[in-house]
């Protein structure tokens, strides 16, 4: 059954599966091509004669285009044409006005794609791109978030939360707090930049309009899910869902930036419409992607909470300020993990947005928890220092018995032990009580602590086929995509648990559109909705066909919805502890020890799953210390545009980082007993970082990232 195919798979209650492979360490299936280079990535499948195409962006926020003179770029040699908003094939629907590009003359970005530029070679394509010249007539715009101008109330926050909640009386319960804590936190903008640049190579069928239900735009694309590729172009470009292939075979890293098709992979269609038949190949460069290709928007959280003196709170408030695109909608759910970390019985989140003439933001690894939990764990810092309490006293003595916002018990909430290892492990009983109250030569020495957590999600879309070879060996399809997280490995195992095979014994398919449907590697809910998926086919196969069935039965299959989902509470946590060391005379940062503990259920592939926590613990690392784009308001676009500008951590600033987790399994979460680890390693570490940084100086940083510049004029002292 293809990824489009109207027949519909069964549906299968899942049982919990016996565990044979899963649990067990096993080398990444794919590990040999990456390493000896055979890995072909999306531009670098083979194509016959193909063009490349270049990309001419606006050099406006905001206006009209005039007119595009293209004389000087299609006199270059090797050019072949020039696809504007004149020229370019008209979309069948353009409601989604960051895809539906070249259809007008109206600029809402800077940086937004204005021409297409289709050539012999790279060279070629990106030298005649220097030759367009386009005419503007420039508009006035707004590009720059202010607490004064973030005042647009959305109707849903990412994916479809509520905007703002309520509960009990919140300002009653801060008048007559004991203690109070209000301060405003912010994090900075945020780009993702995987290792591959996003690509695709793009085929229109050269009899288009006579090829009924056959393919007619094949794509190879480095993108988080295939299906959902398929489901943004088909009604945009007048074509059935199974006349578009898509295929990911390897994708180098997405971070969420490959979540949903940008701009980019409309020009790759449009530019191979044009090219009559020709295959076209556009990879958009490091720079063009802090235009293109998502990020993650900057957010002000104003955070109020009131408490006992013995630590107990009794009201929290967090107020969130962020930014859109005036062209499309994306509202990140940053205040969403306040709302059921911490027991109080006064509650108040709310979301409101700057809607900026800028590029449109996007997915970006744990959006929302991730600056929502920066705010959070940097007050509760605040907190415990002003009741005289230590951190992990006070996160303890604030342990919610259920769900505060729903009501509903939690799944499996194991916060405190996440903690209290971390803490032993940590050497945190040797730790002063007050700031400023170690230092090693010139250096303060400071420790910190904070929370992690993560929704536990399946999402809704995805089946399997399993089909026997004869001999116990079996065929296992699904158009999940493997970003580099190890997926084909933890679901041939799943997949050999499920048919009590040995992974040898199963041959895996995916990340094709042809094969049946899967939803995107993202939210962290990639393995629990795949591996769900190919449990049910695997049980329902095995109730049609037996145990040892000849070659050629098949069975697809779907898993029916978890009613756990409707009773309980179903989340991950963990807690992240760091060490940080401040020169006394530069400011100078180091962060010699990172450690995260972490509940997440039935850990699939320990191998695998170390990789994916301490990606996330130096990606929290990289935010806390280092992380920031720059937009100019003036002129509305990002000018640290590549990675000398925009940093990231590097091997000097990793050193001893560490990560483990809690025995356990989590039947109500997935028949695995595992839930999404993708996300949780970056919930929580700028903030440990930036509360160790306040117990090594006494200077406490509410702002992302952590500089050195922040310790070296500090009023009325030094460091």
């Amino acid at each position: 059954m293809s990824a489009q195919s109207k027949e519909q798979p069964t549906q299968q209650a899942t049982e919990p599966v016996a565990p044979r492979s899963m649990g067990t360490a096993h080398d990444r299936v794919d590990g040999l091509e990456k390493v000896t280079g055979r890995a072909a990535y999306a531009v670098e499948h083979t194509a016959d004669d193909p063009l490349h195409v270049w990309l001419v962006q606006s050099t406006v926020a905001k206006g009209r285009v005039l007119r595009v003179d293209t004389g000087l770029a299609l006199a270059h040699p090797g050019v072949v044409s020039v696809v504007d908003h004149t020229t370019a094939a008209k979309l069948e629907d353009t409601e989604n006005a960051e895809l539906a590009i070249l259809q007008d003359d109206a600029v809402g970005f800077r940086g937004q794609i204005v021409a297409l530029v289709l050539a012999e070679t790279p060279e070629a394509a990106r030298e005649g791109a220097a030759l367009v010249s386009v005419h503007y007539e420039e508009q006035p715009h707004e590009a720059e978030l202010r607490e004064d101008n973030a005042t647009y109330r959305p109707d849903h926050v990412n994916p479809e939360l509520e905007t703002d909640t309520e509960e009990g009386d919140v300002e009653t319960a801060l008048r007559e707090a004991e203690v109070v804590v209000a301060q405003t936190y912010r994090t900075p903008y945020e780009h993702n930049s995987p290792m591959e640049p996003h690509a695709t190579l793009a085929t229109w069928a050269e009899s288009a309009e006579d090829s009924g239900d056959s393919v007619v735009l094949d794509l190879y694309d480095s993108t988080q899910g295939v299906v959902g590729v398929v489901s943004a172009l088909a009604p945009m470009l007048g074509l059935q869902p199974e006349q578009i292939r898509v295929r990911a075979p390897y994708v180098g890293g997405g971070f969420g930036s490959k979540g949903q098709p940008h701009s980019h992979v409309m020009a790759a269609a449009l530019a191979a419409r044009a090219a009559r038949g020709r295959p076209v190949k556009l990879a958009v460069t490091r720079q063009q992607m802090f235009a293109l290709t998502g990020y993650r928007t900057a957010t002000i959280s104003h955070f109020r909470l009131g408490a006992r003196a013995d630590g107990t709170l009794l009201a929290i408030e967090h107020r969130v300020q962020e930014q859109t695109s005036a062209i499309v909608e994306f509202a990140e759910q940053t205040a969403s993990p306040t709302r059921m970390m911490y027991a109080a019985p006064h509650r108040r989140t709310s979301h409101r947005l700057a809607r900026l003439d800028v590029a449109v933001p996007s997915w970006m690894r744990a959006p929302g928890e991730m600056p929502g939990m920066f705010a959070q764990e940097v007050a509760m810092d605040e907190l415990a220092e002003a009741c005289a309490l230590d951190p992990i006293e006070l996160r303890v003595r604030n342990e919610p018995d259920v769900d505060p916002e729903t009501g509903r018990p939690f799944n499996n909430r194991r916060l405190v032990e996440c903690l209290q290892r971390g803490a032993e492990r940590f050497g945190w009983a040797s730790r002063p009580r007050e700031s400023r109250g170690r230092r090693e030569g010139d250096w303060w020495v400071g420790t910190g602590v904070a929370s992690a957590t993560y929704p536990m999600m399946t999402m809704p879309g995805n089946s399997a086929r399993v089909r026997s070879l004869g001999r116990g060996r079996y065929s296992v399809s699904i158009g999940s995509v493997d970003i580099g997280t190890g997926a084909r490995t933890v679901l041939q195992q799943i997949a050999a648990d499920a048919l009590a095979r040995e992974p040898h014994d199963i041959d895996l398919e995916i990340a094709d559109s042809s094969l049946p449907p899967a939803s995107v590697a993202g939210g962290s809910s990639g393995t629990s909705s795949w591996g769900g998926a190919i449990v049910a086919a695997a049980q329902r196969f095995r109730a049609d066909h037996g145990e040892s069935p000849d070659a050629g039965p098949e069975t697809t299959a779907s898993a029916t919805a978890n009613p756990a989902e409707a009773t309980h509470a179903l989340h991950s946590f963990g807690a992240v502890f760091a060490e940080v060391r401040i020169h006394r005379w530069t400011g100078e940062i180091r962060v010699p020890r990172l450690l995260g503990v972490y509940s997440v259920g039935r850990v699939i592939n320990p191998m695998t799953a170390r990789s994916q926590f301490l990606g996330g613990l130096v990606m929290g690392l990289s935010s806390g210390l280092f992380e920031e784009s720059w937009r100019d308001p003036r002129f509305g676009h990002i000018v640290t545009q590549d990675l000398a500008s925009y940093h990231v951590a590097s091997h000097a600033d990793v050193l001893d980082v560490q990560a483990e987790w809690l025995d356990e399994e989590d039947h109500l979460a997935t028949p695995m007993g595992s839930r999404g680890i993708g996300e949780i390693g970056i919930v929580g570490t700028a903030a440990a970082v930036a509360n160790a940084a306040y117990h090594a100086t006494g200077v406490r940083v509410r702002s992302l990232p952590v500089t050195a510049d922040r310790f070296l004029e500090v009023p009325g002292s030094r460091i």
